[in-house]
């Protein structure tokens, strides 16, 4: 029998490069795709609790599919407990922009739609593939003019070697980054602290108020075994991450504050 896999992302389900993982999974397992209606990122693992979902299946490309009017992580939920699918894997991607470090784990959604999965009992992998403009990020993700083929082939890889043999046990999420051109292969890395120098710029409005918009510059590189520069170096990042965010290391320290 095929495995089962279940395709979501941030980018919405007419972004191009959800359809390019599609693509790229089709061939070696049954997939479907139950993604965000719209544009959802930057939002990590938010969740609609205060609001319906809506879910419609449409075609795209040919092929069927579920919009969730919600986030990434909404609709992995949808999927396992209202549209009662039952994947052996959840696929998240692939991203029209990279997700390196602490700082893009902790806010992007495709990740966070892996993690969802995770946590849920379906163990996920993200996937994102580094831009050389970052302004298309921003652009409509259903028109990115880069191409998909060497991520696609990278896509089908990874997911077929975790296939073959039963997922990490000490990883709840593999998060794999893919350079704008590979120039190498496979790194297993961790993450960098960060990936941007945070700014914010002031403006006014026409009528002479303030407002704000959140900026900064990529950091050039970081240290040697990091994500951010192992894609610096045209590697294929593979991080482990895993759910528990607890900071094992600083027990002792924080029991000795709180004894006595």
């Amino acid at each position: 029998m095929r495995p089962s896999i279940l395709l979501t992302n941030d980018d919405g389900v007419s972004s191009i490069g959800l359809w390019a993982a599609y693509e790229a999974l089709k061939p070696i397992a049954d997939v479907t795709v139950v993604a965000p209606a719209t544009q959802q990122s930057a939002v990590g693992r938010s969740i609609s609790i205060f609001e319906p979902l809506r879910a419609n299946q449409i075609v795209i490309n040919g092929e069927r599919a579920w919009s969730v009017a919600g986030k990434p992580t909404d609709a992995v939920i949808i999927a396992l407990y209202a549209l009662r699918l039952n994947p052996v894997m959840v696929v998240s991607g692939i991203n029209i922009g990279e997700n390196l470090s602490f700082e893009s784990i902790m806010t992007s959604g495709t990740v966070g739609a892996a993690l969802e999965a995770s946590n849920q009992g379906v163990k996920g992998i993200a996937f994102s593939l580094q831009v050389e403009d970052q302004g298309d990020k921003f652009d409509d993700p259903r028109t990115y003019a880069q191409s998909f083929d060497p991520a696609k082939k990278i896509v089908r890889d990874v997911v077929s070697r975790m296939l073959a043999r039963e997922f990490c046990r000490d990883a709840d999420v593999i998060n794999v980054n893919i350079p704008s051109v590979v120039k190498g292969g496979y790194e297993v890395t961790r993450l960098a602290q960060k990936l941007f120098h945070t700014g914010v710029e002031k403006r006014l409005d026409p009528r002479g108020r303030p407002y704000f918009w959140i900026n900064g510059p990529l950091y050039e590189d970081a240290e040697e075994g990091t994500d951010v520069h192992s894609v610096r170096k045209g590697n294929i990042s593979i991080t482990p991450i895993t759910l528990d965010c607890t900071a094992h290391a600083a027990h002792d320290e924080i029991k000795k504050i709180f004894t006595g």
